[in-house]
Parts: structure tokens; sequence; C-alpha cells
């Protein structure tokens, strides 16, 4: 399969199709199985489970990324709560009112998708509704802005637009990606911009949009194991993520469930 850039061939494109797909129903049985007295490693194990299952490979697991002094250890990021991002799956166990981000990628023939959601655990109070809510839209309203012609800070303005409208701020430190040969490409994607700014999209880019939103303030702070980020002021924070292909008309979401 040669690689064209930040182009994918039709010949890619189609097993990232299928490697989305696969993705996308790991993601809605790891949902379906989030309730309280779970553990987080028990979600871990389930995924990794999954994916071994269909023949794949976990994305995460013993994935080092630039910048870090070892390789993370789980196939499932599962964040919950005040954690943002990348947290490892352990004995903790989820109690009723909780959220939990759920994170992982696959590893089909060779090419990657990425995909995440938040999830509440049993009954969530209101603000944790509408920070959810919020999160997830702006997932939406960033994927609307991704046509071809457009660039990354139009998808950046777009998400921290929608977030900015429903009373929440994005995580600046962290964003979304290019996605398919590597877990991680360029170009990087914040979810805050300027319109017009930023790499232009063509026809057959793959992308990974992540939208991190805070309950609270935008500030971060990284913990000792080296992965997992959490908010400094320690209210909650959401995470919605898709991989979605660039096309002449609207995008094609790769990893959209059922």
């Amino acid at each position: 399969m040669a690689k064209q850039g930040f182009i994918k061939t039709a010949e890619e494109i189609e097993i990232l199709r299928e490697g989305g797909k696969r993705l996308a129903r790991i993601l809605s049985a790891l949902q379906g199985a989030v309730k309280p007295g779970v553990t987080t490693r028990e979600l871990d194990k389930l995924a990794e489970k999954l994916m071994r299952d269909d023949g794949d490979e976990p994305a995460f697991l013993n994935y080092t990324p630039e910048g870090a002094s070892h390789a993370y250890p789980g196939t499932l990021c599962v964040s919950v709560n005040d954690e943002i991002v990348h947290g490892i799956g352990g004995n903790r166990v989820l109690e009723e009112g909780d959220i939990i981000g759920i994170d992982t990628g696959v590893k089909h023939k060779g090419l990657f998708t990425d995909s995440a959601l938040t999830v509440p655990v049993g009954r969530i109070d209101d603000t944790a509704k509408k920070l959810i809510a919020a999160t997830e839209g702006a997932l939406n309203a960033g994927i609307l802005a991704a046509r071809a012609g457009n660039t990354t800070g139009d998808i950046g303005y777009a998400i921290e637009k929608y977030v900015k409208e429903h009373g929440f701020v994005v995580v600046e430190e962290l964003g979304g990606h290019g996605v398919g040969y590597k877990q991680h490409e360029d170009p990087h994607i914040s979810n805050y911009g300027d319109r017009g700014q930023g790499m232009r999209l063509r026809p057959g880019m793959v992308l990974a949009l992540e939208p991190i939103v805070n309950e609270g303030t935008r500030y971060i702070k990284l913990m000792p194991d080296g992965y997992t980020y959490v908010t400094r002021d320690h209210k909650r924070s959401a995470h919605f993520e898709h991989t979605i292909l660039i096309t002449d008309g609207a995008p094609e979401i790769l990893t959209k469930r059922q």
C-alpha cells in the first residue's frame, strides 16, 4: 500500500472503514458494560478480548507516544470524573454518579482507527449530563466543519465556539490528530483556533477529532504515572472522539456507532 503523504489510498480507506466498524462495535459493548461495581481493569480486559477475538490488535497496548518515558500499559484509556484522558485501568471501582471516558484504538490489517466517548455510571447529576452532551455536540460541530477546502483551524474554531456557548471550556494542551498508518500522525488538530488557519483539508485525509472539555477551568496536570491528566480544580472532564474521512462532500464517520 503506497503512502501518499496525508492522503490514504482507496485500498487503505476500505481497511480503515472495516477497522472503524469493528472499533465502533467494541465501544458500544464497553458502553453497555459500564455500571456501578465494575472496575476499570475489567473494562480494559474486555476491550482487549473483543479486539483479539476479531483477530485485531489493541492499538494502545504497549504504545509509546512521543515524549513518553515508558509504554502505555493498557488497551483502554479509562478516565473517571476529574481524570481528563489516558487514565490507566486498575482496581478503581465505578460508583453511581461517576462519569467515565473510554478511549481506545484498533489496529486492523496494519492500519489504525481511534474513538472515544464519555459514559454515565448509573444516574448522574444535571451538570454532568450537560457536560457530556456539550462535548458530544462539539464533536459533531467539528465534524461538520471538516470539509475539503476548510482548514484545521476551522475545525478548532467550530469546536471551541460550541463548547463556550454551552458554558464549558476546552483543554488547550490536548487535541485531535491524523491517524491511519500510525496511531498519531500529523496534523495536530487543536480544539480551538481561527477560521482559515492551519492545514488545508483534502479528500482522502483521515483524522481523529476529539473535543476534550472541562466543567471548570481549562488547566490540567499530569499525574506521576506519566499518562493520566487530571483537572487542576478537580472538576469533571468529558471526551468524545471519532475517526473521520475527508471526502469531496460531507465527511464520513468511520467509527460511527449504531
